[in-house]
């Protein structure tokens, strides 16, 4: 233990000693005495431990001095060095550069940046365009990114027609106003080469003389001086070509070739994506279609519902501008124009023309049994129908012949503006759908014959028209004979409200099978039950006068008025207006059935749900 630290350790004893010299005397004064030296010789020795830190004794620092001399030895190559303060040097740097005018940063993103996007990203593809006019929207994009990408002056797309060897502009994005929106020739031009070689082609000076007999989708030379083009392939079928032009001499190169084959493929996947999406969609309209057909939602009562069921479904199948229905007449023993459309304002036939089976386009198909197909009709006068007609169109032409079981009965032909509209495929498909259009055709067709051997009407088993006035007739005759007396009454269903706006469904068939069922429950085997037409019916009292034909009648027309009828999910109640008149042998079928229905007049001009008669 050093000098130093036992000096400490009396120092520090001092402070017990007094504060136990606090406990040990009872006077107050020793005590206060003695706690001011301890607070006192405390903080001296604070002090002076503090001071002693920074600023030893001379004494020590002297004595440790000459300790050290004692021990160290000079060294030969020892020198000194007088080192100065640094020097201070005036200049001004960036801590202390403060700029008198400081320039505003430019800010590139524009204050509209996400309006402008959005509306490039989210830009509609044009309402009510087609499968073709969706690729070709998509076609323009892509041309624009093209032509900003490369500074290119025009960035332009072609189709190749390889049956007419012709060029046809589809699109393109272009600085200039003269592109040449037409078809051109297979020449001796750029294009002309990338079609005959089926490789790319890029020039990179094209002279001012040379311009326009090398590049030609120009009305007049504007001054390019590069070029690019690469082929599209489909399949192994060239269709098409894509190309670039400058008007800077050496812009494209062959690594612009090998970008551009990037952009083909892209292109190429969209023309099969589009093709599925439209395969898909014909096949579905198609299909639909033929489900109509089958499955009409009205029930095809008469041929105008045929004709209207078959003219629907026809839309779907192939796109026309002109719809010819010829129908063979088995009274005539001719085949005629039933049904005409005609989308245009040019001229076309009219319903009814007789068809001429020598010479004509559609005689040829009815005569062989086989379709006609002509690409373009403008190629020399081809006769459609008959000599006579007068027909402007010039286009494409189908006549498809309806045959079933070894029987024609009729064809089908369409017209369009469009020259070779008409494919091999939709051929065939319409060949196969018009089997089942045949078939309908025939199935109505002996329906109605089946239906004009019989005397009873199907739908209210009442006798038809000429069936009841031959009856009548008899009737008549018997009743001379018998010396008696007969009456007849002519019913009508009155007329009611609008039936598409209060019903979902026409509700006069089940309107006709209430009324024609409680007719003929008030028969008796005295009675001929007939109907006269669509809302008329017929009834002939033998031996009976026309007053007693009124009573009956009145029963029969408040009986009626009180049947509610049940249609879709409303009840409702119908009315009918009757005429009498008595049926004298004085007078002829015609003129008994004619008084009955003037009565019948004088009732539905009171308002219906009224019983009129006449006494002759």
């Amino acid at each position: 233990m050093d000098r130093i630290q036992r000096k400490r350790i009396l120092i520090f004893l001092l402070v017990p000693a007094l504060a136990v010299s606090l406990f040990l005397t009872d006077e107050i004064i020793i005590r206060i005495i003695a706690a001011t030296l301890i607070v006192v010789y405390v903080a001296f020795i604070i002090f002076l431990r503090d001071s002693s830190k920074y600023t030893p004794s001379f004494t020590e620092t002297e004595n440790d001095n000459i300790e050290y001399e004692n021990t160290l030895t000079p060294d030969p190559n020892e020198s000194f060095q007088i080192v100065n303060k640094p020097e201070k040097i005036e200049v001004i740097t960036q801590d202390t550069y403060k700029p008198e005018f400081k320039a505003s940063r430019t800010n590139l993103k524009p204050a509209d940046l996400k309006e402008r996007y959005e509306q490039i990203a989210r830009e509609e593809v044009p309402k009510g365009v087609g499968h073709d006019g969706q690729f070709s929207f998509a076609l323009e994009k892509i041309l624009t990114v093209l032509k900003e990408s490369y500074g290119a002056h025009t960035a332009i797309f072609f189709w190749y027609n390889k049956e007419d060897e012709k060029l046809s502009t589809e699109k393109y994005v272009s600085s200039s106003t003269q592109i040449a929106n037409r078809k051109f020739d297979i020449e001796d031009d750029i294009l002309s080469k990338i079609i005959q070689k089926g490789e790319p082609e890029h020039l990179t000076h094209i002279s001012n003389t040379a311009e326009a007999d090398v590049i030609r989708y120009y009305e007049s030379p504007v001054g390019i001086k590069s070029f690019v083009g690469v082929p599209l392939y489909y399949g192994n079928s060239l269709i098409a070509i894509l190309a670039l032009d400058s008007i800077q001499e050496d812009v494209f190169g062959v690594e612009t070739i090998y970008a551009l084959g990037s952009f083909v493929r892209v292109i190429t996947i969209l023309i099969t994506i589009f093709e599925e999406k439209y395969s898909d969609t014909i096949s579905q309209k198609r299909l639909d279609g033929i489900l109509k057909l089958i499955s009409p939602e009205k029930p095809m009562l008469n041929s105008d519902d045929v004709l209207f069921a078959l003219q629907n479904t026809l839309d779907s199948f192939i796109k026309w501008d002109s719809f010819a229905l010829i129908l063979f007449d088995p009274i005539e023993k001719k085949f005629r124009v039933k049904r005409i459309t005609n989308k245009t304002s040019l001229k076309y036939i009219g319903e009814g023309l007789e068809v001429e089976l020598a010479g004509t386009l559609t005689g040829k198909s009815i005569k062989t049994g086989m379709p006609i197909k002509i690409d373009d009709t403008s190629t020399q006068e081809y006769v459609r129908f008959a000599k006579r007609e007068d027909i402007s169109f010039e286009g494409s032409f189908l006549a498809i012949p309806m045959v079933y079981s070894g029987q024609n009965y009729g064809v089908l032909c369409f017209e369009s503006l469009k020259k070779k509209i008409y494919t091999n495929k939709d051929l065939q498909f319409l060949k196969k759908a018009i089997n089942i259009i045949s078939y309908v055709i025939y199935s109505y067709s002996t329906q109605s014959l089946l239906k004009s051997y019989l005397d009873v009407d199907i739908e209210t088993k009442a006798l038809k028209l000429e069936s009841f006035k031959d009856r009548l007739g008899e009737e008549i005759i018997k009743a001379e004979y018998a010396k008696t007396s007969g009456a007849i009454a002519v019913i009508k269903i009155d007329n009611f409200l609008d039936q598409a706006n209060l019903f979902e469904n026409n509700p006069f068939p089940k309107v006709l099978e209430i009324i024609a069922d409680t007719i003929a429950k008030e028969m008796t085997p005295l009675n001929i039950f007939g109907r006269l037409s669509e809302r008329k019916f017929g009834v002939y009292f033998f031996n009976a006068t026309s007053k007693e034909v009124f009573l009956w009648a009145e029963k029969l027309r408040v009986k009626i008025a009180r049947i509610p009828i049940s249609v879709v999910s409303k009840q409702t109640t119908y009315t009918v207006s009757i005429g009498v008149a008595s049926a004298n042998s004085s007078l002829g079928v015609d003129d008994i059935i004619e008084n009955a229905e003037l009565a019948l007049l004088k009732a539905v001009e009171k308002g219906g749900n009224t019983v009129r008669t006449t006494h002759n």
